[in-house]
């Protein structure tokens, strides 16, 4: 009954994806000055699970595995906007609108987890 509780993995890893998303953000308002940067940012997580074969069964084969890769293999794509004069593309109002999105969307790994938590300790007769 036990055995296959992947809505756990799940939502671990919609949470280091989020994570991800904060870290890609918060490199590019570090660097909104600096001449001839290019924003990055990474995948969403539907995109990531679509895109990597397997994904949709979740299964971990060591730690650090998120879809197959680790953190720091998550794939960045450059933003195609228009750049400032200095050859920066960062847009501040864009970056606090993913940063938003990215703790929503811990968040709601975190809820996923502490509900099935729930429901796992009611079954066992320990809620």
């Amino acid at each position: 009954m036990f055995q296959n509780l992947d809505i756990f993995r799940t939502a671990m890893s919609m949470a280091r994806h989020a994570g991800a998303q904060q870290a890609a953000s918060a490199q590019n308002i570090a660097n909104a000055d600096t001449p001839g940067y290019r924003a990055r940012e990474i995948l969403g997580f539907a995109e990531l699970t679509k895109r990597n074969p397997g994904a949709d069964q979740l299964r971990a084969t060591r730690t650090g595995h998120m879809m197959g890769q680790t953190a720091g293999e998550v794939p960045t794509t450059e933003r195609r906007q228009a750049a400032d004069p200095n050859g920066n593309s960062v847009s501040l109002e864009s970056e606090m609108l993913t940063a938003v999105d990215a703790k929503r969307a811990h968040d709601k790994s975190l809820a996923i987890y502490r509900s099935n938590l729930n429901i796992l300790r009611t079954s066992l007769g320990r809620g």
